[in-house]
């Protein structure tokens, strides 16, 4: 077993604190989602940074649950795919009490730290057992005693939580290229299992591209995963191809995915390409767009 104090060493244990995020407080809004959305979401920031007033409803001080007295923080959201004891790490950060003092807001002012970098979204611990509240911010030097925490996991590289739903779907190429190059089981199985119309967005230009992946075999992940290849990145496209003329790069860091539309997978060819030419007579993507 590795241990949690094996790998967070802190040169200043009595002046970090440890935070476990479980959701802000409404169940629709889970920690995971905030720290999976970017490297620095508003949310997940505000949801570390939060403090709460100077005394709990019906009495009690509530200065456990703030950053007071500490200078860093150890941030962590439970990886709700795996169970109720699991949590992924989300980063060291140097905290700064706001002045004047804020309560019930964002009342700390966090930066991000280099230390333990590699291991952000990657590693996963497991405790004894569920921690059973909203969060909890704990001394660091309590948090092996109390918890017993251990290392579950270390991913190779980001790890993304459960695939979202096709309707909240919308990736960059480099995450796409990450799910795809890991095989990422929940995303996989999930695109896999339906053809569909899909629309890719040239954030550069705001020109969008309709296709469809209407194969029957390997569904949309068939299709992501050929635009996905790092020795191709066009997928065969012809005005994919023209735009590598740009940069080497330039798709990789210009290109979003986004789902418009699924089917069962024993849906006719020529259905999804008649709802494919509706949706780009939608979007004018022939005229205006990446469609030739």
């Amino acid at each position: 077993m590795i241990k949690f104090e094996d790998v967070f060493k802190v040169d200043n244990p009595d002046k970090t604190k440890v935070k476990f995020n479980i959701n802000a407080g409404d169940v629709r809004y889970r920690a995971l989602d905030y720290l999976m959305k970017g490297e620095e979401d508003p949310d997940w920031i505000q949801l570390n940074g939060w403090k709460d007033d100077k005394k709990r409803e019906g009495g009690g001080n509530n200065k456990n649950q703030n950053l007071n007295k500490a200078e860093y923080l150890l941030a962590f959201a439970q990886y709700y795919p795996y169970g109720p004891s699991f949590y992924m790490f989300g980063g060291m950060y140097k905290v700064e009490k706001i002045i004047p003092e804020v309560y019930n807001g964002y009342g700390y002012r966090l930066t991000l730290m280099d230390n333990f970098s590699d291991y952000r979204k990657r590693l996963i611990i497991r405790m004894d057992s569920p921690i059973g509240q909203r969060l909890y911010n704990k001394p660091f030097e309590s948090v092996q005693r109390d918890f017993n925490p251990e290392v579950f996991e270390l991913a190779p590289s980001t790890k993304f939580g459960p695939f979202i739903g096709y309707n909240e779907v919308l990736l960059t190429h480099k995450e796409l290229q990450i799910i795809v190059k890991n095989e990422a089981p929940e995303w996989k199985t999930a695109l896999q299992s339906v053809k569909g119309i899909y629309c890719i967005t040239d954030t550069s230009t705001g020109q969008l591209y309709i296709g469809s992946a209407s194969g029957d075999s390997g569904g949309i992940w068939q299709r992501w995963a050929a635009y996905a290849d790092v020795n191709n990145l066009s997928g065969g496209n012809k005005t994919f191809e023209e735009l590598k003329k740009n940069g080497t790069d330039y798709i990789i860091d210009n290109f979003t995915y986004s789902i418009l539309e699924v089917f069962d997978m024993r849906t006719k060819r020529a259905d999804i390409i008649h709802r494919e030419e509706y949706w780009k007579k939608v979007f004018q993507t022939v005229k205006f767009g990446m469609n030739n």
